[in-house]
């Protein structure tokens, strides 16, 4: 016998639950809370201040669950940051718009920080796109972002939310597709998601004044090279350059905009797509700045 929208629905969320994970009730039908008076940032999935109720109220108990899914038919918000989780969002243009799709950017960013696709826990979203479940690392309290690793790549952890398996929309169905372990979060996705470190501590007039001419001629000899690049080596040139260039910028020797902007000029005069500049040098020089955190004193 099938069962109806709200048994459904329950049985999402007592699964979601029986791992762990904090969950809530969203609009039948919808993606937004259903919890009275919030509001979501359309961009990041951040709710505004003061109205991030769904996360203290989000809960891994089967009798909530219970007591709230049998008075309606509520998709199930997973909240990611309680639950432990770091999911990356790959999703599809807008309004048919003719781009690479967020599997193709991920894949792309995969292939340039010399990693393999992660296997782990898939859940194909009613658009179409994919959520890519992982662990959270022990220590480390992640945000939300959007676009930061690719284009149409965003990532869910505190503060966030996502629209558990099971879940229907007018779109579709939210599925499990890679029926998996949910892995840990690869370290090389961690760096790049960390915030930008601050330089630390303070050097003198006079070795700034020498390390800054020194990142000058570094910035012009990586412009020139990314310039000059053939056909074929053209995005590992613009690559190479930005993570050299990266540790000028975490050292406070040349503003991260100044390097952006000579790289994407360079690496667009070889005929590479902006795009493709712009997420190459997002990933490249997010690297470098989280691998070289400290400014040098000497």
């Amino acid at each position: 016998m099938p069962q109806s929208g709200t048994s459904r629905q329950l049985s999402a969320a007592l699964a979601a639950a029986a791992r762990g994970w904090h969950v809530f009730p969203l609009r039948p039908g919808g993606k937004r809370p259903a919890l009275h008076g919030e509001a979501r940032c359309p961009r990041t999935g951040d709710c505004r201040a003061g109205h991030r109720k769904w996360e203290q109220r989000a809960t891994c108990d089967p009798a909530r669950i219970r007591a709230a899914w049998t008075r309606a038919p509520f998709n199930v918000g997973i909240a990611t940051g309680p639950s432990g989780l770091v999911v990356v969002d790959l999703d599809t243009p807008k309004d048919g718009a003719d781009a690479p799709d967020g599997a193709a950017t991920f894949q792309a960013l995969c292939e340039r920080a010399g990693q393999a696709i992660p296997t782990t826990l898939t859940v194909r979203t009613a658009s179409g796109g994919r959520h890519l479940y992982f662990t959270a690392p022990a220590g480390v309290r992640l945000g939300n972002t959007a676009g930061t690793l690719a284009p149409l790549v965003d990532t869910r952890a505190w503060g966030g939310y996502v629209v558990a398996p099971g879940s229907t929309t007018d779109a579709g169905t939210y599925e499990v597709v890679g029926a998996r372990p949910v892995a840990p979060l690869p370290g090389w996705l961690l760096d790049a998601l960390q915030p930008t470190p601050r330089p630390v501590g303070a050097v003198s007039v006079a070795v700034t004044t020498r390390a800054t001419r020194y990142a000058e001629a570094a910035l012009a000899n990586e412009t020139r090279a990314v310039a000059a690049a053939q056909e074929g080596r053209r995005e590992a040139a613009l690559f190479r350059a930005a993570r050299a260039l990266g540790r000028f910028v975490a050292w406070g020797d040349l503003p991260r905009s100044v390097v952006e902007e000579a790289l994407q000029q360079a690496g667009e005069s070889t005929g590479l797509p902006p795009a493709q500049c712009r997420a190459t040098l997002r990933s490249a020089l997010n690297w470098s700045i989280a691998h070289n955190p400290r400014r040098r004193t000497a």
